[in-house]
């Protein structure tokens, strides 16, 4: 997967994409992380790229003319995703990280000021936001849809490390040990010790139930009930009562 990030702050960059999963990926040319700099597309010999709003307001507004230039010197295909990252775009989530690990070639615009000139959304396949708060700018917004999308390209990541995360079926993740079985006070669940795979499975996915139940109830609406799920449930109402 080839990613181009339009921003003005390059410098922001520079240690994220040069460690650990991201930087193996980009070494072994499973991903390739493009950083530019559309202030070089600016018109004004200053390279100025933001102006007051129109109609008055507070702080400074991007300008169109950079980032059209910029985004049109990539030569992009048709069908190349380019997404504005927005407070006010759909929230990201891991479906949409699997949906945009698909493609071969993916382009992210980074805001920065009070905010983009309107005219820049018609450049966008996409609007993302990585939650309901607001930063200084898009950069690091950029680096963490990055990170969750890059993981997801094949090859980069183990591909059976995917496959019971949060989220991935649609829930929480259940609890993980490891060594030492007794650390303090706590000890590591005896059924997690017994070998019995199937019973090691159905304890997993009871404690994913019940943590995305007391947790993100949110997330269960989608899920696939079965009867040891709605068993779970009712095990941690009497509990809960006791």
């Amino acid at each position: 997967m080839e990613i181009s990030i339009l921003t003005l702050f390059p410098e922001m960059f520079e240690g994220p994409f040069q460690n650990s999963i991201i930087k193996r990926a980009c070494d072994r040319m499973l991903l390739s992380v493009q950083i530019v700099d559309f202030r070089e597309f600016s018109e004004d010999r200053h390279h100025k790229v933001d102006d007051y709003p129109f109609g008055g307001g507070p702080g400074m507004v991007l300008k169109p003319e950079p980032l059209f230039s910029c985004l049109e010197s990539l030569a992009l295909e048709p069908a190349t995703r380019v997404v504005l990252l927005s407070p006010q775009g759909e929230t990201l989530r891991q479906a949409k990280a699997e949906e945009l690990a698909r493609e071969q070639r993916l382009v992210i615009i980074c805001g920065h000021y009070e905010g983009i000139d309107e005219r820049v959304r018609h450049l966008a396949t996409d609007e993302i936001s990585i939650g309901d708060y607001i930063l200084t700018g898009g950069e690091a917004a950029a680096i963490v849809l990055v990170d969750c999308v890059a993981r997801l390209v094949d090859g980069v990541v183990e591909p059976s490390s995917l496959q019971q995360e949060s989220f991935t079926a649609g829930m929480l993740e259940y609890p993980q040990y490891t060594r030492p079985r007794q650390f303090r006070e706590w000890s590591v669940p005896e059924i997690l010790l017994n070998g019995n795979h199937q019973a090691i499975e159905r304890w997993r996915r009871d404690q994913s139930v019940r943590r995305t139940f007391l947790r993100r109830p949110d997330l269960l609406g989608d899920l696939d009930w079965n009867e040891d799920d709605r068993r779970a449930i009712d095990t941690l109402f009497e509990e809960q009562g006791d």
